[in-house]
């Protein structure tokens, strides 16, 4: 019967000790993963890369230049016109008499309501295509920053490894040093 209770305890501390090794393992991986100043010292141009990337993305630069790209393609847009209304119209409200303001003053609202809805529609034909486009880049260049980013370099993994090793075998030297203290101090 010892023999077999032996042969248990056994297997549990082998157990343990090969968990202390993968939880070991697993903290040096996350934290090397997680070391972006090692990864900058290690790959400058990488890290520049990315960085400028973001910054390209966050201050709406493919918006920009798609809007250059238009521009060039197809000139500088017509600067506004200094009136709103054909001459015809304007023929028309003036013929109205005093009601001219006021009749302007609806076909204006009118007028700039049907602009802006049809802005808006433009707009979202543009959006759509744009979006259609740039989704598959962005979502690259997203997954390749973040693999580049959660990927632990082989140096930093050694390096992580080791210091949580020692760690642990501080944190074990000291838990035994207590326990004997405890034992020597009990009666």
């Amino acid at each position: 019967m010892a023999t077999e209770q032996d042969a248990a305890r056994d297997r549990v501390l082998a157990a343990r000790l090969a968990l202390e090794d993968e939880l070991e393992v697993l903290e040096a991986s996350g934290r090397a993963a997680v070391d972006i100043p090692a990864k900058v010292r290690q790959s400058p141009a990488k890290a520049a890369a990315i960085a400028g990337a973001a910054g390209f993305i966050l201050l709406k630069g493919p918006a920009r230049l798609a809007r250059a790209v238009r521009r060039r393609v197809t000139g500088q847009p017509a600067p506004m016109p200094k009136r709103m209304l054909p001459k015809e119209v304007e023929k028309t409200l003036r013929s109205m008499g005093d009601d001219g303001d006021k009749v302007r003053g609806a076909i204006e609202r009118d007028f700039a309501d049907y602009a802006k809805k049809a802005e808006k529609d433009r707009k979202g034909i543009l959006s759509v295509a744009l979006l259609a486009i740039a989704r598959p880049l962005l979502t690259r260049g997203a997954k390749a920053a973040g693999e580049y980013l959660m990927t632990p370099t082989p140096d930093g993994y050694a390096n992580r490894l080791e210091q949580v090793r020692a760690r642990a075998a501080a944190s074990a030297e000291s838990a035994r040093e207590r326990m004997d203290r405890d034992r020597s101090d009990a009666p």
